[in-house]
């Protein structure tokens, strides 16, 4: 269950869905991400391996820590900005969860 996933799993999930869900609408792929999608697939979950806040990660827009290569982070940005809205209908659990953890992250940040 989504609910109980680390908060890294959960990142990694929902980026995953939104990359399919960007690659099935732009490009046309059902099955299977095509080469560009599955190289930033791939580029993401390394990053999100590698975060140095692990289970403190704050949502990407709250983040601190560029982890992204500039020409990866404009591409995410344009994946998330196009799959974001979609993701309500398509995924609504991870939808929620995201809005969760992005809320939670800005008061971590105000906080501090």
């Amino acid at each position: 269950m989504i609910f109980f996933k680390s908060r890294i799993e959960r990142e990694k999930i929902t980026v995953g869905a939104m990359i399919k869900l960007y690659c099935r609408l732009e490009h046309g792929n059902d099955r299977t991400l095509c080469k560009e999608c599955q190289k930033m697939f791939e580029y993401a979950m390394t990053k999100l391996d590698k975060c140095p806040y692990e289970e403190d990660k704050p949502t990407c827009t709250n983040c601190t820590v560029h982890c992204f290569k500039i020409e990866e982070r404009e591409k995410i940005r344009q994946i998330m900005r196009y799959s974001g809205p979609k993701m309500l209908w398509e995924h609504p659990i991870l939808a929620i969860m995201h809005l969760v953890d992005n809320r939670k992250s800005k008061k971590a940040i105000e906080m501090s």
